[in-house]
């Protein structure tokens, strides 16, 4: 049996988390605020745009919560580059929100460049539900170019429910940022929160998370204090030695294979859990596949979107996936 406080230091970044919630929570807010003004939030209707590190998080992570972001990876002295960039722009324009565009100079975004595992340029990713999606590597006819964002879309709507927004191209251009409107505070709750979580008062501080998303549900503290909570609590009453047994055993049991996910979360084995549910996820269907599929979204939570670990997890997802 699991001791019922457990400690996650150590396997959660919780600055990396904090701070992609606060971005996603002031795209939420802005979005709030635009349909009480009737104004467009801010950067919702921006279908091209330069993207570089430091607003990776909010211009592409987060807006793809909403939309898919097709990534174009290029650079100034690159030839082909110069012959797909324009093309990319005008069917960003036809598409009129469907997709939207980020381009990403790689002599300036090296970070980025590697992570992606970036090869050639010119080169085109996706992310989809802060998942990412290779597309293709080099300049492509603009037949082949429109089935492959034609799938993204398709892709985008069935398997994750995102649709983008449809606006007008040229009003985009000239679409001002509305101001955010303030939320919280919920210091005490929060701090109370995290006060039964560390005393081994699971319940109590998976309520005290909720509530305080009921009323702020994209607080980035709340999501990760309830994701951690959620995740100790599945585990404190798991046998460690028979859980393992039987997802040795028992190779296609998703169930299975789940639990033993998250002791290796709660262990500090954050790989092993992703690696875990993305097999899960390869050798299965269905129902079951998408158990794992969602269980895997929910540690990534638990962990945080910045962690590289989270990023090379993701994009093994990607793959089966896609």
């Amino acid at each position: 049996m699991q001791p019922r406080n457990m400690s996650m230091s150590g396997v959660v970044d919780l600055a990396a988390v904090k701070a992609a919630g606060e971005a996603k929570q002031k795209a939420e807010q802005a979005r709030a605020e635009a349909a009480r003004t009737g104004a467009a939030p801010a950067g919702a209707t921006r279908l091209v745009f330069d993207v570089d590190e430091a607003g990776f998080q909010e211009d592409v992570l987060q807006r793809s919560t909403e939309v898919p972001v097709v990534i174009d990876f290029w650079a100034e002295w690159c030839e082909p580059c110069k012959q797909l960039g324009p093309l990319l722009e005008n069917l960003a324009a036809e598409y009129a929100g469907k997709f939207v565009l980020a381009k990403i100079d790689v002599d300036g975004n090296q970070m980025l460049f590697q992570q992606f595992g970036v090869q050639g340029i010119p080169a085109v990713f996706a992310v989809v539900a802060g998942q990412p999606i290779p597309l293709f590597q080099g300049a492509v006819p603009e037949a082949q170019l429109r089935q492959v964002l034609d799938q993204l879309v398709q892709v985008a709507e069935q398997q994750f429910g995102i649709v983008g927004a449809p606006v007008d191209p040229a009003a985009a251009e000239s679409t001002e940022a509305a101001a955010p409107a303030p939320v919280g505070p919920y210091d005490a709750a929060l701090t109370a929160a995290a006060d039964a979580l560390d005393a081994g008062d699971l319940g109590g501080a998976i309520q005290a998370y909720r509530n305080v998303l009921a009323d702020d549900p994209t607080n980035p503290e709340a999501k990760l204090g309830l994701a951690q909570a959620e995740l100790l609590q599945r585990v404190q009453d798991l046998d460690p030695q028979v859980v393992r047994q039987e997802a040795a055993e028992r190779p296609a049991d998703v169930p299975a294979q789940i639990r033993a996910a998250d002791l290796d979360l709660v262990g500090g084995h954050v790989e092993d859990a992703f690696g875990r549910l993305v097999d899960a996820v390869q050798r299965t269907a269905g129902e079951d596949r998408e158990a794992a599929r969602v269980r895997l979204l929910e540690l990534f939570d638990v962990i945080g979107t910045d962690d590289p670990r989270v990023t090379k997890a993701r994009t093994a997802l990607a793959r089966v996936l896609f």
